[in-house]
């Protein structure tokens, strides 16, 4: 039996989180508030590789009618993308793919903060820019990412034990997902971006 997650104040409260399984590669973008060190800064302003491009890229607007419905966490599937550092930083995108059967949006910043393998949390939970985001769609099948940034070491600050998961609360959700991944943050740096679309051909 799966171990549920001690709820956490600083986030959306937690009903039935569920793991998923291994993560599954993605193309997410989303900012964050510089963190303390130079490099960070400088990897807010130039972004070298895609992930890092995708961080600092201004938000697409989404084509969504009124009546569609926000996505519920049982139609959500969750998982990593390919993680990338630039200049300092260290990008890993949360992917969220609509497994239901009619369209849904997401809007905004989703919930998340590292558990140790007793799914006890590690550190403070994600931060969240002021940023500009706007309503996100997905048809069944599709997916949509939110970046998380930490420092590429220590290179302004210790690094905290790496977690063994990550707790990810959709926007708008109640319901956490545990998701198996070993994250690190170092230098005081853990920002999320909002749920952005993925790049499609």
């Amino acid at each position: 039996m799966r171990k549920n997650p001690t709820p956490d104040p600083t986030e959306h409260p937690v009903t039935a989180p569920t793991v998923h399984p291994r993560p599954r590669p993605g193309f997410p973008r989303a900012p964050g508030r510089p963190g303390p060190a130079a490099a960070l800064a400088a990897a807010a302003l130039v972004g070298l590789t895609a992930t890092g491009a995708a961080w600092n890229a201004t938000a697409a607007p989404a084509r969504t009618a009124a009546a569609v419905p926000t996505c519920a966490a049982s139609d959500l599937y969750l998982s990593m993308g390919g993680k990338e550092g630039a200049a300092g930083s260290l990008y890993w995108p949360v992917r969220f793919t609509n497994t239901g059967t009619t369209r849904c949006t997401l809007r905004g910043f989703p919930g998340v903060s590292v558990l140790d393998t007793a799914h006890h949390r590690i550190g403070p939970a994600a931060t969240h820019g002021d940023l500009a985001y706007d309503t996100v769609a997905l048809a069944p099948g599709r997916s949509a990412s939110a970046v998380l940034r930490t420092a590429n070491g220590p290179v302004g600050g210790p690094c905290l034990r790496t977690g063994t998961y990550l707790r990810v609360y959709p926007p708008a959700s109640r319901t956490a997902t545990l998701i198996p991944a070993p994250w690190k943050t170092c230098s005081d740096v853990f920002q999320v971006g909002p749920v952005n679309p993925e790049n499609t051909t």
